[in-house]
């Protein structure tokens, strides 16, 4: 029994997706603000705590895109681990028919 789950190009394409998007925003948001005046460190902290809740907003498709392909990656492996330890338990009807 296999359960279907999402290749490994997949979810690690959308990984790296979110996670350059995530990148980007605090970029863009450092670069607005050093733009603005604001300098240095300042910047860089005002523009991380900026960017967690603008991404929150912005960023949910590709979060909940990211986040169902690892759980169905989750669920398939769990599947998988439950059919092999019925087997290996002597559990299983379908090798007494074969």
């Amino acid at each position: 029994m296999t359960v279907p789950q999402p290749s490994f190009g997949k979810w690690m394409g959308s990984m790296w997706l979110y996670t350059t998007l995530r990148f980007g925003l605090f970029f863009v948001l450092w670069a607005l603000l050093w733009i603005l005046g604001v300098s240095g460190l300042l910047a860089a902290l005002l523009a991380l705590i900026l960017s967690v809740p603008l991404s929150y907003f912005l960023l949910a498709k590709p979060r909940a895109t990211l986040a169902a392909q690892l759980e169905a990656r989750v669920n398939a492996h769990r599947v998988t681990r439950e059919h092999l330890d019925h087997r290996l338990a002597g559990d299983d009807e379908d090798d007494d028919a074969r």
